[in-house]
């Protein structure tokens, strides 16, 4: 059975049993602050498990698009760990129970008409306190008992071991379903049994759920292996293409069993789980989502880099990722060239760097390798074997420090988690402590750990239990009658709105517009209406959401003479400020004229990447892979305003989203939408029209936007960049201050206001000039190379050794005297030697910079004859790095530093200490070229 038809097939059943088929959820749920990907079919469903909200069904099934990394370092290892997985679940909320759930699991496994799975195949697993699964498993199903397994709390609960450990909150027992390969059992099936709610210690700490939930999932990749008879998921028909391909584009054969057979299941793992990333908008970074991305991709790019690819090859895969993905997610071949394109730009922004990193990893290990013999590494195998550790034992506590970690990081992008696991196929430990202190010293934060809050205490559960959502009515009107339904202060329900206090006061439906999709949250006041008199009684600061609640933030204003007071039922009058709306709706139908008019002029692939809709103001994100230019910038601007002032008219309809679909109408993909959406159309003609799927707030005609003016445009990271922008009143006076700039700049410069431009082009022409001058004559002033290399000491071993502290020499010319140096060696062969160069310049406030050269064949090798004090280029194993030669002699002012392993720069403080830091530098450079 094919793997899509194993999927369909699964639906189809669940849905026989009344189970409302719902599409797999985005797989980076950005509505969800409680994890970074989306780990399972439930996640969709927490608010429906925990009441939390109106059901419109009681029982469901999805296939669900998953990505979870805790078990990372088993991808390609194991016949059935991913990253990226599908998920097939069937749910129910407080209706059917144990026994359905466990006799359809059975039926689907079983019966013909579905898979067809022989009996004696399967067996079960079951809660050693769980006698209920038990019972239904052996006299309901028939399964003999020899084929029914009691286990523990860590293998069958959920929570993983929470009677005993916890967390709080509800939990209960599961019931696994294994297949019998000729490998051994292989779970297919979990069914969870959410019947408890958890409080405190054991004993008598799990109390009935009122209401009882199933919770299953079955791995559709391991199910489909089962079905298709191979021996590992990465043999299934939607995933060994791939990992052939992955073979082919690196011009080799794969070979299940060989080491590169295990590189090139995890790459197609690794690749199809970027992919599907990537076109949901995340892109590699540095921080959370993308930081784990950026991790999976440049895993993937070093096993091709270990197998002899030197060049990017992982967005080659991309069109077959999506060939093989196209039935169940067709949306994923509309954006192949993008995230392709995307994938690229990693793949050769770290392959710029790995050649180094490699080199600066290697050296770790010999180091810490041959550190057996000698210093700490002694130390350490004495203490270890003391203890009973054997000498291999006592090597593998040798541990990577979070110094050599946090540089790799740094300088050369090596993910710490892929420096742990190179590591620990080395035998060595990795100092995560260390490491992090590294990152929190320089201000950084990689993002790596995965969240892991499943649900969170909700202090308005039960108003969302009660009325679902609050009633939304300001795409019409600025003020209604309302009620309301709820107070809080301090994060607790209250009855009365206090004195003093910021609280949240939520309503039964509002005009207030609760900050979502980049628009933020309007502003205004709640009234008192009591016979003829109206009194301000609440200044709504900012509006939020909270699920489907719109939530009002402020405080209470009611004169103490006043006799009322906000209270829970009470009936009111919210009012939004109309001139706020107003500049926020104007900036927000400005943001949809911006993207229509950034895809037609730069193309398709600028698709919006996230945006904010202020008060005049709108900042928009969206995919480019270079800066935009300031002709093009200012062709945008200007189409933008053409269209503006064409009195577009702005409508709004609410549809299905396959009607939407069918329209035409924009999606962002990643983004989450319900059932029925509503689809906002500026203009209606082939000149302009836009159509975009919106919640927001809109200018029913666009001249009310007013002027539209770009103020910055930016990078904000790899393949993104940000356009900020100005509306209406705003835009007015920012092009009021910069004409006042202009006619003060004509006035200073006696010329006209087009004149500026080409009389500063020529001043700065002049400047630049004069520098280059002045440059000239303070260098050939102050020093000549012939002079320093006349200065030079012989250290031995055919190494000439230079240092010279240079007053006012800056960083720039320092660099230049040390390839002069090196140059004038190289062509001059009468010298004969090779040259270690420090030149330090002294600069004000007693600063002091410092620049070292090696001669590039002494970073490569050197062999010395000691003898004849002759050299030569015989392999030694000996190697120099002018980077750690400076991190030695900087530390004598305190200062570090970087650069290549032939020219590295530091800095510090310390004039009087110069002679020491050079002292310290021939002290090194002798050390290190015995």
């Amino acid at each position: 059975m094919k793997t899509n038809e194993l999927r369909e097939k699964y639906l189809e059943f669940f849905e026989s049993k009344g189970c409302v088929r719902r599409a797999s959820d985005v797989l980076v749920p950005k509505w969800d602050p409680s994890v970074l990907f989306t780990p399972a079919g439930m996640n969709q469903f927490k608010d429906h498990f925990l009441g939390r909200c109106k059901l419109e069904f009681t029982r469901a099934t999805t296939c669900q698009k998953c990505l979870r990394t805790g078990d990372i370092d088993n991808v390609g290892r194991t016949a059935y760990h991913h990253t990226f997985f599908e998920m097939l679940g069937n749910f129910s909320f407080g209706d059917y129970f144990k026994t359905e759930a466990i006799t359809w699991a059975w039926e689907f496994l079983t019966d013909k008409k579905w898979l067809g799975i022989p009996k004696e195949k399967l067996s079960v697993t079951v809660y050693q306190d769980d006698e209920e699964a038990a019972e239904i498993w052996r006299n309901i199903v028939g399964v003999p008992s020899n084929r029914i397994t009691f286990c523990g709390e860590e293998d069958n609960f959920w929570p993983a071991s929470a009677p005993s450990q916890g967390p709080d909150g509800v939990c209960g027992p599961c019931s696994e379903i294994y297949y019998d390969t000729p490998l051994g059992l292989v779970e297919i099936w979990n069914l969870v049994f959410t019947q408890f709610n958890r409080v405190g210690n054991p004993p008598d700490n799990l109390q009935p759920l009122p209401s009882k939930n199933i919770d299953t999932g079955m791995g559709l990749e391991r199910c489909a292996a089962v079905l298709q008879n191979v021996d590992t998921n990465y043999h299934i028909d939607i995933l060994r293409p791939l990992v052939v391909e992955a073979a082919a584009v690196c011009k080799r054969k794969y070979q299940p069993d060989e080491e590169a057979g295990r590189r090139f299941r995890r790459i197609a793992d690794h690749v199809r789980a970027c992919t599907f990333a990537v076109h949901e908008n995340v892109y590699p970074g540095s921080k959370e989502e993308r930081y784990v991305i950026r991790r999976l991709l440049r895993r993937a790019v070093l096993d091709g880099w270990q197998l002899g690819v030197k060049k990017p090859f992982l967005h080659l895969l991309v069109p077959k990722v999506a060939e093989l993905m196209r039935e169940p997610y067709p949306e994923i071949s509309e954006t192949t060239e993008r995230v392709a394109r995307v994938i690229q730009s990693e793949e050769e922004h770290f392959l710029g760097t790995i050649d180094g990193g490699m080199s600066k990893i290697d050296r770790i290990f010999r180091n810490m390798q041959g550190a057996g013999s000698r210093g700490q590494g002694a130390e350490i195998r004495a203490r270890s074997v003391s203890k009973g550790q054997s000498e291999p034992e006592a090597l593998a506590s040798a541990t990577v420090s979070g110094t050599d970690a946090f540089e790799m990081y740094q300088t050369f992008g090596f993910p710490p988690e892929l420096f742990e696991t190179m590591a620990a196929e080395q035998g060595f430990q990795f100092d995560w402590d260390g490491f992090k202190r590294e990152m929190e010293r320089h201000g950084e934060i990689s993002g790596s750990a995965e969240k892991n809050l499943l649900f969170k205490n909700d202090p308005l559960e039960s108003i969302k239990k009660q009325y679902g959502k609050t009633e939304f009515v300001g795409y019409d009107t600025n003020t209604c009658e309302a009620k309301i339904i709820a107070i809080l202060a301090d994060g607790k329900l209250v009855d009365f709105v206090p004195e003093g206090k910021t609280v949240q006061v939520v309503l039964d439906r509002t005009p207030f517009y609760g900050e979502k999709g980049g628009q933020v949250g309007d502003k205004g006041h709640i009234v008192i209406r009591e016979s003829d008199m109206a009194v301000d009684a609440f200044v709504v600061e900012d509006t939020q959401m909270d699920g489907d609640l719109i939530v009002h933030i402020g405080q209470g204003c009611i004169p103490k003479f006043f006799k009322h007071t906000l209270k829970v039922g009470g009936e009111v009058v919210p009012c939004i400020n109309p001139v706020i709306r107003c500049g926020i709706s104007g900036a927000h139908t400005a943001t949809h004229i911006l993207h229509h008019v950034l895809r037609q002029k730069l193309g398709t692939h600028a698709e919006q990447q996230g945006s904010k809709v202020d008060v005049d103001t709108l900042r928009f994100d969206f995919t480019n892979h270079q800066a935009v230019d300031r002709q093009t910038l200012h062709e945008i601007e200007w189409e933008v305003n053409r269209h503006i002032l064409q009195c577009n008219h702005v409508r709004s309809e609410e549809m299905t989203i396959e009607e939407a679909r069918k329209t035409g109408a924009m999606m962002l993909f990643g983004e989450k939408y319900p059932e029925r959406v509503r689809v906002v159309q500026i203009g209606e003609n082939e000149g302009f029209n836009s159509k975009e799927l919106c919640g927001g707030t809109h200018v029913w005609e666009t001249p009310r936007i007013g002027l539209f003016k770009i103020i910055s445009e930016e990078s904000i990271s790899a393949g993104v960049r940000r356009i900020t922008a100005l509306t209406g009143e705003k835009a007015v006076e920012k092009m009021q201050e910069e004409a006042a700039i202009v006619q003060q700049l004509a006035q200073s410069l006696r010329v006209k206001p087009e004149e500026i431009v080409p009389r500063v082009d020529a001043m700065l022409d002049s400047a630049k000039k004069l520098r280059k001058q002045l440059e000239t004559q303070v260098k050939q002033s102050k020093i000549s190379v012939d002079e320093l290399i006349a200065g030079a000491t012989d250290i031995g071993g055919g190494v000439k050794f230079i240092a010279r502290a240079i007053p006012d020499a800056k960083p720039n010319d320092l660099r230049d005297w040390v390839d002069q140096i090196r140059s004038k060696m190289l062509s001059d062969r009468s010298i004969g030697a090779k040259v270690a160069v420090i030149l330090a310049g002294l600069l004000d406030d007693d600063k002091v910079a410092l620049i070292t050269g090696l001669d590039r064949s002494l970073v490569t090798t050197l062999s010395s004859d000691r003898s004849t004090g002759v050299s030569s280029d015989r392999s030694t194993g000996v190697q120099l790095d002018a980077q750690e030669w400076i991190r030695d002699a900087a530390s004598v002012i305190g200062g570090g530093g970087g650069g290549r392993p032939d020219m590295a720069q530091a800095g510090g403080k310390g004039h009087a200490k110069i002679g020491e830091v050079f002292a310290r530098a021939k002290q090194w450079l002798v050390e290190h070229t015995k």
